[in-house]
């Protein structure tokens, strides 16, 4: 078993490129993964890494290993969901990513039922509005609200997100109501974005059928509840999920704006990697999550506030 750790740790270095990035991966301290490689190195009598001060970078034969312990974990993997999938138990340690706000405010609280009814499970949750690489980070299931593209990856639709515009009373008295999508481009519009992404426009329905609208503003950010907190301090107009806004809806913190055009709406889905045999850790929380989440989504945004 320890061998079989050690080539599980080389296999996070070589695809995440550093000690350090492996470690945060696997809750380790970069000195431990350290050592783990130098002892499979030693078992092996060959030298897998180069390392240098500045990066660190696979020998010839270490790329070799590497493939070939990606067939053997993979192989374990296969016949450990075997195993796993015959008795019915669903076992081990399963990592989910979901964004940050949908994670704190409906899946977190979904996650000691999930725990209770699987005791042999261990779930470790990692929030993001960053859409991971479920792969490079070794995501075993992703809840993910998005307009989903083909992907060789296991899609489990849970529901159609309602989205809505808002604004504070606040900024519209002082900048004016969008009366039509292109209005949207005299105001501060507060854009999600990420490094290496733009957005420069929203898709609104007309009539049912898709029209861009073209909008910027001074102000963006990578986390949904900080736009929130920017509409409701009156900065300008958010495209948000309803059931995000809704208390605020119903309060009267926020206004919905353009209720003849709304969003488009986005898919909320879990994912998982395409295997042939799915673990019955992630069937487990796939089948255990999706109807709670409708659940929770019908009550936090009905469809009496717009």
């Amino acid at each position: 078993m320890a061998l079989l750790e050690n080539m599980r740790i080389f296999v996070r270095v070589v695809e995440l490129g550093s000690l350090s990035a492996a470690g945060r991966n696997l809750r380790m301290s970069p000195a431990m993964v350290s050592h783990r490689i130098q002892q499979l190195e030693a078992h092996l009598g060959v030298r897998l890494l180069n390392r240098t001060t500045r990066q660190l970078q696979a020998t010839e034969t270490g790329l070799d290993y590497y493939q070939s312990c990606l067939e053997v974990l993979e192989a374990v993997e296969r016949a450990h969901s075997g195993i796993a999938a015959g008795s019915g138990v669903p076992s081990g340690s399963i990592r989910v990513t979901a964004p940050l706000g949908f994670g704190r405010r409906v899946l977190a609280p979904l996650v000691p039922d999930f725990c209770a009814a699987h005791p042999l499970v261990e779930l470790r949750l990692r929030l993001s509005d960053h859409l991971l690489d479920l792969l490079r980070e070794a995501v075993d299931v992703a809840v993910r609200m998005a307009v989903l593209k083909d992907s060789s990856f296991v899609v489990r639709k849970i529901a159609d997100v309602r989205r809505v515009l808002v604004a504070s009373p606040a900024y519209l008295s002082a900048h004016g109501r969008p009366a039509k999508p292109s209005d949207l481009s005299a105001h501060n519009c507060l854009l999600l974005r990420f490094p290496g992404t733009q957005q420069y426009q929203w898709t609104l329905l007309d009539g049912g059928e898709p029209v861009k609208a073209p909008v910027s503003g001074r102000f963006d950010a990578d986390d949904g509840d900080v736009l929130t907190g920017w509409a409701l301090d009156g900065r300008g107009v958010a495209l948000k999920p309803l059931w995000e806004v809704a208390d605020h809806i119903r309060s009267g913190a926020l206004v919905p704006l353009l209720p003849d055009h709304p969003p488009e709406p986005i898919t909320l889905a879990v994912l998982y990697p395409h295997r042939a045999l799915v673990p019955a850790k992630v069937r487990a929380f796939a089948d255990h999550m999706i109807p709670h989440i409708r659940a929770s989504l019908t009550s936090l945004s009905p469809d009496a506030l717009i």
